[in-house]
């Protein structure tokens, strides 16, 4: 059985809707380590990460706000991600806005180099986060991990990334919104785009099982970026960022089960969840849920068949 670590990553700083960094406290009331421990798992809660001392930093482009906080998340959080990796946990973050991956996925990367395996990275979000710190017009820096984690240039503030991800190892599935200079950049890069049209066209499954079998072929490991708004707002609204046409209940769980029946996820961020905007926990409720089908929770156990 697997020992899931988490972490808190109370981060309200890469984006401009106060709430998310009530989203740690919010996936405790709900209940997320009971839920992994009644699957018979180990559970060990690091508490929440501090922002340690920031330093001066500026970027050129003059929208870009909260530099300085993102920058110390991004390396708290890299840290603790790769000593709970090392420690031979699962880490599951629990955030706070999408700026939270800029630090974990660099932390499970480095951790990954170090123990000799590839890392692939997915993307579970209405938002292919393609942006720059350069690029970026809204300045919000939650718009930015898949491009740091690439190795996109634009990064000068920020470590450089410990041995970015080729493209083929980025999954981008379930997007539905993408702005034009992230689509042009993702033109030059051959990452798999597996937005809602091509789900509605494929199915759910043959996209998801295509990019595990990948993973499974080179020893890879794998972190899972899991946005709240992956999920269509009428089952998840709280969010500060609705888009439209996200997952259904019933899909958003066969994700999980697959991911579950793949062993292969070995560090999860959960992402967005402002409780400002839920309605009686609900979101919270459906994330820990959701959480709960990725470490084994099923309806019905199938017993395999020659």
């Amino acid at each position: 059985m697997t020992t899931a670590i988490l972490i808190g990553a109370p981060i309200d700083s890469g984006q401009r809707y106060p709430g998310c960094l009530m989203g740690p406290a919010a996936y405790r009331v709900a209940g997320l380590a009971l839920a992994i421990r009644d699957l018979g798992h180990g559970v060990e809660d690091w508490g929440d990460a501090v922002l340690p001392a920031l330093q001066e930093v500026s970027c050129a482009n003059p929208a870009v706000h909260s530099l300085a906080e993102t920058l110390g998340w991004t390396k708290v959080l890299a840290d603790q991600t790769a000593t709970a990796l090392d420690a031979g946990g699962l880490p599951i973050i629990m955030g706070g806005d999408h700026s939270l991956a800029l630090g974990t996925v660099a932390g499970a990367a480095a951790y990954a180099a170090h123990v000799g395996r590839p890392l692939f990275l997915l993307w579970l979000d209405a938002h292919s986060d393609f942006h720059t710190p350069m690029t970026t017009t809204s300045g919000n820096l939650h718009g930015t991990p898949v491009a740091y984690i690439a190795g996109r240039d634009g990064f000068d503030a920020f470590p450089p990334f410990p041995a970015p991800l080729p493209p083929q190892n980025i999954c981008l599935y379930g997007i539905r919104s993408v702005d034009p200079a992230e689509h042009a950049a993702l033109l030059t890069h051959d990452i798999a785009i597996n937005d809602m049209r091509v789900l509605d066209e494929r199915g759910i499954v043959a996209p998801l099982r295509e990019f595990l079998d990948l993973v499974r072929a080179q020893n890879g490991m794998l972190h899972v970026s899991l946005d709240v708004d992956f999920l269509d707002p009428s089952i998840a609204p709280a969010v500060g960022t609705t888009v439209p046409g996200g997952t259904t209940f019933r899909e958003a769980h066969l994700v999980m089960e697959l991911l579950h029946e793949s062993a292969l996820v070995t560090s999860l961020d959960l992402v967005e969840l402002n409780p400002f905007l839920d309605e009686r926990g609900k979101t919270a409720r459906l994330m820990v849920d959701l959480v709960a089908s990725l470490m084994g929770r099923k309806v019905f156990d199938r017993p395999t068949r020659s």
